[in-house]
């Protein structure tokens, strides 16, 4: 699961349209990809407070979830 280096969910959706600060934590391989969703965790790999699904388009932030 990526982890979304926002603070909280709502800091992650107010950045809807920009690119995701992200930090990828599988040993399997990229998760991140530029056109679909995918599960996200902050605001650390070690400190999960939230969960999100996120959307992409294009590399930019479509919908969080």
């Amino acid at each position: 699961m990526l982890v979304a280096n926002y603070k909280t969910k709502k800091a992650l959706k107010e950045n809807v349209g920009n690119r995701l600060n992200y930090t990828e934590t599988s040993m399997f391989g990229s998760e991140y990809v530029s056109n679909g969703k995918f599960p996200v965790v902050g605001p650390s790999a070690y400190d999960r407070k939230w969960y999100a699904e996120v959307t992409m388009e294009n590399d930019l932030i479509k919908k969080v979830s």
